[in-house]
């Protein structure tokens, strides 16, 4: 099979066992080097990835993709017609109204400041998953003028109280009594506990009926807005702007990304970061090529010459050894790549085995919320990393190949 000449001596050079073993040696330390930094990345990122994921599941099972308000009043008065609107709309799987109370709860001497949300149970299983987060109890309990109550497992804690317990709820609202103005205040029965993971929740939020919500903010029939789940989050900018100007522009909606923005950027500044750290392990190892070939191309000074002298061109010279200093980045870059996606795709069960192996547990239940290695390995973080890795391995092969393409043929055979 005919092959250029370039790429036929090129490839000879890469296979070839060289006189100068430390050439070998630097040879492979490179191509490992590429490898090794490709698998952490891989891996990282792909784990990154899937705390990221795991994270935003569990505050979209809480937060709706979209919620309607009325900016110029505290309530919502014809949320009856607005609900059928947006219901009708093709791109709105399901709507939910509520009531929020900001709210101090209190259980003795303790005492913690929470979000209060009022809900309709069946609406609420439209938009969030708070039926799938219950741990005792049940939301079906939060009936309209039983003052039922439901709480984070975190708030429950503090306040000492589970179901079958009772806590006050003091909302900004006041009342003007005999002895003066008084902050509104209800005694709840509480009925339930919930765990989403999430500190913000578990720590800070609670739910009762949206009546029962709405009598403590006296909205009469009321509410504050109406939350919204839509066909495709990641649409939900564009989704949301286009349902409010369907209702003529009348109502606020914000959407999940202006609600946790600065959460989720600080995320992605986290990923990019560490994208970068990490790629440059993989610029390092790919730079290590410049040295091998250099001492290649100073070890083949003689058959440089000969080459030069049967006719070869500068062109061709520097064509050989791009090939050799391309096939050690493209070896290391594609075994890196397979045994990266190998490891992304079963880093859970490496990291059991790991730790059923030296008895030891990396991420502790009793500690940290997400207790197991989630991992969501994608296709362009693959490509990126492997044709980023390529492109450096190739670069890193020009000046090496132009120094040999220099080489002086007469000065080169001088002592041979």
């Amino acid at each position: 099979m005919f092959r250029p000449i370039p790429l036929a001596i090129g490839l000879r050079y890469t296979r070839a066992k060289r006189r100068n073993h430390f050439i070998s040696f630097i040879s492979l330390i490179s191509m490992l080097g590429i490898m090794l930094g490709i698998v952490a990345l891989i891996v990282v990122l792909s784990v990154m990835n899937g705390f990221h994921k795991e994270i935003q599941e569990r505050i979209l099972s809480m937060a709706s993709h979209a919620t309607l308000t009325d900016p110029y009043s505290s309530g919502m008065a014809d949320w009856p017609l607005v609900l059928e609107r947006v219901r009708a709309h093709p791109d709105v799987v399901g709507a939910a109204p509520f009531v929020e109370v900001q709210a101090m709860l209190a259980n003795g001497g303790d005492v913690s400041a929470a979000l209060i949300r009022g809900i309709l149970p069946l609406d609420e299983d439209q938009v969030a998953e708070l039926r799938r987060d219950m741990k005792r109890g049940s939301v079906d309990e939060l009936e309209e003028g039983a003052f039922n109550i439901i709480l984070g497992e975190e708030l429950a804690m503090i306040l000492g109280v589970g179901p079958g317990d009772k806590v006050t709820v003091v909302t900004p609202q006041v009342s003007a009594t005999p002895i003066g103005v008084m902050p509104r205040l209800k005694r709840f029965n509480v009925t339930g506990v919930f765990a989403v993971g999430m500190a913000d929740y578990d720590r800070g939020a609670g739910f009762i009926h949206m009546q029962d919500a709405a009598k403590l903010m006296r909205l009469g029939d009321g509410v504050t807005g109406v939350r919204l789940k839509l066909t495709d989050m990641w649409e939900a900018p564009m989704l949301a702007r286009e349902i409010a100007s369907e209702l003529g522009g009348a109502y606020r909606i914000t959407d999940w990304t202006m609600v946790h923005q600065n959460f989720f950027s600080a995320l992605r500044t986290e990923k990019r970061m560490m994208s970068i750290i990490l790629f440059l392990i993989v610029a390092v190892a790919a730079f290590n090529i410049v040295s091998t070939l250099v001492m290649v191309v100073t070890d083949k000074r003689s058959d440089i010459a000969v080459l030069r002298t049967l006719g070869m061109s500068p062109r061709r010279i520097m064509g050989i050894f791009m090939v050799q200093g391309t096939a050690i980045g493209a070896i290391g870059t594609i075994v890196g790549v397979v045994v990266g996606v190998i490891l992304a795709l079963n880093v859970e069960s490496v990291v059991a085995g790991f730790e059923s192996f030296f008895g030891v547990r990396f991420l502790d239940p009793s500690i940290y919320y997400i207790s197991d290695l989630p991992s969501d390995p994608r296709l362009a973080d693959v490509l990126w990393i492997g044709g980023g890795a390529f492109v450096m391995s190739v670069v890193a092969t020009l000046y090496p190949a132009w120094r040999a393409a220099r080489t002086d043929p007469a000065e080169a055979l001088r002592y041979e």
